[in-house]
């Protein structure tokens, strides 16, 4: 892995530092601002689409720090065959992607609780204006089941923080630069080779706990999109043979 590279230490260092201002008093103004909110929700702003990746989890560190550690051990030896410019445009590329994904999912588990909610007599504007208040309706869980109305709500009220989109991009960047590397999860600590660690990662527990629902917080169609859009572009690049021009 080597030593830092310069946009990864950056990227680090502000990652960082809004961590600290969200941990010493200014989490609710950072995550009222700055994290991806769904576009329906009055909190929503188009900038938040790249600024919800300078944000993390306040409640501990773990997220920060599972984030800023892969970004360094995966993306330094990107970023050091490719260059500065080239990196920090895949890594935003595949940031953006997995918010992209990220919102789709919201609108399509909004509209399964909308549709049953509306259904039932209330307007969509009337709706938009409970939730918006903090408030929602028991009765709405006699219309459809827990898990439709539960993710219908989080769709809206829940915003999205992390750079796990864009490090996931990097994560399969990596498995397409340097298959054959060997890699550990810490449940199962057994070396598995790059090329089959991603797609293990990504498959047997992104996709599975996304569409299923995993009963916590994780943004998990933000990890698949930032995935997606690291292998199209990667893809792109292999086929092109782009992957071996540097940008500075």
């Amino acid at each position: 892995m080597g030593r830092m590279t310069e946009a990864i230490k950056h990227l680090i260092i502000i990652n960082v530092i809004f961590f600290i201002a969200g941990v010493t008093g200014l989490a609710d103004t950072l995550y009222e601002y700055l994290a991806l909110w769904f576009p329906k929700n009055p909190n929503f702003e188009f900038w938040q689409v790249i600024s919800h990746m300078f944000l993390h989890d306040f409640t501990g560190f773990f997220h920060i720090l599972f984030n800023m550690y892969a970004l360094w051990a995966f993306g330094s030896p990107l970023e050091r065959m490719w260059g500065r410019n080239k990196f920090l445009f895949f890594y935003f590329s595949a940031g953006i992607g997995g918010a992209l994904l990220h919102i789709a999912s919201n609108y399509y588990f909004f509209n399964q609780g909308l549709e049953v909610i509306t259904g039932a007599g209330l307007t969509e504007q009337r709706v938009v204006e409970i939730l918006s208040s903090g408030q929602y309706s028991p009765d709405w869980y006699k219309l459809a089941s827990q898990n439709t109305i539960d993710r219908f709500m989080s769709a809206f009220n829940a915003p999205a923080v992390g750079a796990s989109g864009a490090v996931y991009g990097v994560l399969v960047a990596f498995a397409f630069m340097f298959p054959n590397s060997e890699l550990m999860m810490i449940f199962l600590p057994v070396p598995i080779k790059a090329k089959y660690f991603v797609p293990l990662m990504i498959f047997g527990y992104d996709i599975l706990y996304g569409l299923l629902g995993s009963g916590s917080n994780v943004a998990h169609f933000a990890h698949i999109g930032g995935a997606l859009i690291g292998f199209i572009m990667m893809w792109y690049w292999k086929k092109n043979q782009f992957n071996q021009n540097r940008w500075n």
